[in-house]
C-alpha cells in the first residue's frame, strides 16, 4: 500500500483525517411552493461539505431516510429505528474503508431530533465517537419560513415567482407547519412559529441566508476542533 501524505493540502491537523462530516435532512417533504422538497437534505449537505473544506475532515455524504413525529404529515418519513440502521450502516462503512474514528451529523430538518436519544446506541454500534450537530435548526425559525427562504436564495434553489404564495398557510399548510393543530398543541415552538407566519408572513433576504449558514459551519469547525483534541 502506498504511503499516504496525510499532512498534504489544506488540512488544519494531520489528524482530521480520522474525523467524517455526515449530512442529514429530510428528501421528500413539502417546502410551501417556492422551495423543493429536498430542502433540507441539501442545506444538510451544504453546511457538511463547506466545513469539510474548511477544516479537511472527510465529506461522508448525506444520509437518504430521515424521520418525523407521527403529528406531522407534510412527506414521506422513516420509523426512527429504520434511520438509525441505515446511520449504522453507513458509519461502518466509513470506518472499515476511510478509517473514520469520530462523527458530525449535521442535522437540517426537525423530524430528526429524536435521534438524539439513540446516539448512544449508535456509538456502541459503530465503535465511534459521534456529535449530533443541531444548530441550522435551532436558528433557521419556522418550516419553509424566512430563514429557509434566505438560505435557499443562497443556494439558488428558491423560485421566487412563488414566494407571494409561501405564506398563503390555508392552501400550503406545512409552512410554519400552520395546519398540524396537535404538533402545535405539544410544542410552543411550533406554535410560536405557525403564528408567525400568519402574521408577519415571509420575507428573503440573501445576507441573512448567509448568516444563518457561517453560523452552522463555524458550529461545526468548533466540533472538530474538539473531536481533534478529544
Amino acid at each position: 500500500m502506498a504511503d499516504l501524505r496525510y499532512t498534504a493540502g489544506k488540512i488544519i491537523n494531520k489528524k482530521v483525517h480520522n474525523i467524517g462530516i455526515l449530512a442529514l435532512g429530510s428528501h421528500l417533504e413539502n417546502h410551501g411552493p417556492a422551495l423543493p422538497i429536498d430542502t433540507d437534505a441539501k442545506i444538510a449537505s451544504y453546511i457538511a461539505f463547506k466545513s469539510s473544506l474548511e477544516s479537511g475532515a472527510k465529506f461522508l455524504g448525506v444520509i437518504y431516510p430521515a424521520h418525523e413525529i407521527k403529528e406531522i404529515d407534510h412527506g414521506k418519513h422513516e420509523s426512527l429505528e429504520t434511520l438509525k440502521k441505515n446511520i449504522i450502516a453507513i458509519l461502518n462503512y466509513a470506518k472499515e474503508f476511510l478509517n473514520i474514528e469520530k462523527i458530525i451529523i449535521i442535522n437540517a430538518h426537525g423530524g430528526n431530533v429524536p435521534l438524539l436519544n439513540e446516539l448512544y446506541d449508535i456509538e456502541v454500534e459503530t465503535s465511534l465517537s459521534i456529535i449530533f450537530n443541531n444548530t441550522i435548526i435551532q436558528n433557521e425559525g419556522p418550516h419553509g419560513g424566512s430563514g429557509e427562504l434566505s438560505m435557499g436564495k443562497v443556494l439558488g434553489i428558491l423560485n421566487e415567482e412563488e414566494l407571494e404564495n409561501q405564506a398563503n398557510v390555508k392552501v400550503y399548510s406545512e409552512v410554519g407547519l400552520y395546519g398540524f393543530t396537535k404538533a402545535r398543541e405539544n410544542d410552543p415552538s411550533i406554535e410560536e412559529g405557525a403564528q408567525e407566519i400568519e402574521n408577519n408572513g415571509v420575507y428573503v433576504d440573501e445576507v441573512y441566508g448567509e448568516q444563518l449558514f457561517n453560523l452552522a459551519i463555524n458550529s461545526v469547525l468548533l466540533d472538530v476542533e474538539k473531536l481533534l483534541d478529544f
